[in-house]
């Protein structure tokens, strides 16, 4: 009914930026929360950053004042900007987002986007 699509993962060197995207179609009435997870191997999937529905920001501890998160309601799209990248901030990113679709409330996740970063 609802669909995530993630963009813009890459190699990228250590001190650089990225900025991913992830669009959400379908069914869709409203979005809640978005948020950005990674996640590296033999690891927890662990929350990056969430926005509000209201466009509230939260942040884990390990990327505030690096990364910024942003959301284009009329697009149902929220952005992830990495700046000052670190090698430990190389993982697979994923989009998740709490979607009213009718009466449903879903709990969706994208594919994932790699993120490199090198030293």
């Amino acid at each position: 009914q609802v669909q995530l699509v993630e963009s813009g993962g890459g190699l990228v060197q250590s001190g650089g930026s990225l900025r991913l995207s992830c669009a959400a179609s379908g069914r869709i009435f409203s979005i809640n929360n978005m948020d950005w997870y990674r996640q590296t191997p033999g690891k927890q999937r662990e929350l990056v950053a969430r926005i509000s529905g209201t466009g509230i920001p939260t942040y884990s501890d390990s990327v505030k004042g690096r990364f910024t998160i942003s959301r284009d309601n009329a697009q149902n799209t929220v952005y992830l900007q990495m700046n000052s990248l670190k090698p430990e901030d190389t993982a697979v990113y994923y989009c998740h987002a709490d979607i009213y679709s009718d009466v449903e409330l879903l709990s969706s996740w994208g594919q994932g986007t790699q993120v490199t970063v090198s030293s």
